[in-house]
């Protein structure tokens, strides 16, 4: 068995390609904790490696993303063995079919329910954005439309878009610029961030703040 890598817009997210099937078309799944990894036997593996963080699971590729003080050099032999393992033996990907079931997205399924304006969001990030990003190891879910208040279109980011430096630029020069050419009435895209990312990503400008403050002054 072979397993290719690719490298993705985040430096600290390798993709790797086995060469089978890893969702198929069941979507996505995606594991931010061990708690989350739980239901899949290789995402727990996987987590456990010193330095992986977030663990991501495409069509056919698995996303794996690491904190930036272990190198690829260490962090890489443990995954490429794992996986291999994994894959040959033909082990289950999730514990039981329920959890498959819950880990894949429906965020983008069309409901009877749906205006026709939400229809065609849903169906332009499906068919048009959701392949691009997954070739660069991500993914995207729609997390809502606001229609007749600001015509923002909520989505969440995934697997190697997840904290990336461009994934604003994504966002805005991309995504949002098709959505408001085939749709006028969307007025921009916005990034909902889950609780847990909300509460680091002010931590850490809260530790900007403070070491620019303990920054010495220049002398004169």
């Amino acid at each position: 068995m072979f397993i290719q890598t690719e490298t993705t817009p985040n430096d600290d997210s390798l993709k790797f390609i086995p060469g089978v099937p890893v969702m198929g078309e069941e979507g996505t799944a995606e594991f931010l904790d061990t708690r989350s990894a739980l239901a899949s036997p290789l995402a727990i593996r996987l987590m456990g490696v010193e330095g992986v963080s977030t663990v991501f699971y495409g069509p056919d590729f698995i996303t794996v993303s690491k904190d930036s003080e272990n190198p690829w050099s260490i962090v890489k032999p443990e995954i490429y063995s794992i996986l291999m393992e994994h894959f040959s033996s033909g082990q289950a990907l999730f514990r039981t079919a329920e959890d498959r079931e819950n880990a894949g997205p429906q965020d983008t399924r069309i409901l009877d329910t749906d205006s026709e304006t939400v229809a065609m969001v849903k169906e332009l990030l499906e068919t048009r954005v959701r392949p691009a990003i997954m070739e660069d190891g991500g993914d995207i879910e729609y997390r809502g439309f606001d229609e007749d208040g600001t015509g923002l279109v909520k989505v969440k980011l995934k697997g190697s878009c997840r904290g990336c430096s461009s994934s604003t630029v994504t966002l805005k020069s991309g995504i949002e610029r098709m959505l408001m050419h085939y749709i006028p009435q969307v007025k921009g895209v916005e990034q909902v961030l889950d609780p847990e990312e909300e509460i680091s990503l002010s931590e850490f400008s809260k530790l900007e703040k403070k070491l620019e403050g303990e920054q010495p002054k220049e002398s004169r």
